[in-house]
């Protein structure tokens, strides 16, 4: 098996996916646009195991953009009963398997069942340690920035901080989710070549996969393709490949 080729010294800490396709996979196969987003959830509920499976410390699932508000209300409805579908059908297995669950986002524009339900969510698998999974759910990586500017403004109005101190590490405090590494591997499926204003500060230096998979059709198989081509490529951070390599000698 391809998953057998995986060297676990070598996996990326954090995943994140933009799961997209779930509307041109029904479109092409005659059905509604809601029911590819149900076949989505299938594809969800796999992937969530795969990368529990594989050591995966940190899976980042971009489910819901802030732009997608502006979608057809039947769609917008339709996706918000699918993450309380999500939300009080998979909370139990992810829990056992010790998944800690993180929401991304302003929750404040989500119904109040899904708000109320993630928050339970989230509170539940609070001290689970296997693996983390971030729902980025009402989310524009843009608005998480302004809303991080937002926050450091206020700190300065009242003293908190000096903006003649402020640097990358303290911006990156007043984010979303501070406490989680930036993603190392950003898969997008459904054949488009865009991060869609998804953790634009975070992936700065994050490896990029695409493929034409849409999400309904994504499986373990696609994401360990995906891990072992991140796993042939160097991570250089502004480095030569000289100087990664010779540093990774002295490590060794």
């Amino acid at each position: 098996m391809a998953a057998s080729r995986l060297r676990s010294d070598r996996l990326p800490r954090h995943v994140a996916i933009i799961m997209d396709g779930n509307g041109r996979w029904a479109e092409r196969r005659g059905r509604s646009r809601n029911e590819g987003h149900h076949a989505g959830l299938e594809a969800l509920r796999a992937v969530v195991r795969a990368a529990h499976e594989l050591g995966i410390e940190v899976l980042t699932l971009y489910a819901f953009s802030s732009e997608n508000w502006n979608r057809p209300r039947s769609e917008v409805d339709e996706l918000m009963r699918l993450l309380v579908h999500y939300l009080r059908t998979e909370v139990d297995e992810v829990h056992r398997n010790g998944i800690r669950i993180r929401m991304i986002g302003r929750s404040d524009r989500l119904p109040e069942e899904a708000r109320r339900l993630a928050e339970a969510a989230v509170d539940r698998t609070r001290d689970n340690r296997e693996m983390t999974l971030c729902f980025a759910v009402s989310y524009g990586g843009r608005q998480e920035i302004v809303d991080a500017a937002r926050a450091l403004l206020r700190a300065a109005e009242h003293g908190e901080i000096d903006p003649e101190r402020l640097d990358e590490k303290t911006f990156a405090g007043s984010l979303y989710a501070p406490d989680l590494p930036d993603p190392d591997l950003l898969i997008r499926t459904g054949a488009e070549l865009r991060v869609s204003n998804f953790l634009l500060w975070q992936i700065a230096y994050t490896e990029l996969y695409a493929t034409d998979v849409m999400w309904p059709d994504f499986r373990k198989g696609h994401l360990v393709e995906a891990l072992l081509d991140y796993q042939r490529r160097e991570r250089r951070f502004g480095l030569t490949g000289a100087q990664v390599r010779s540093g990774a000698a002295e490590r060794g």
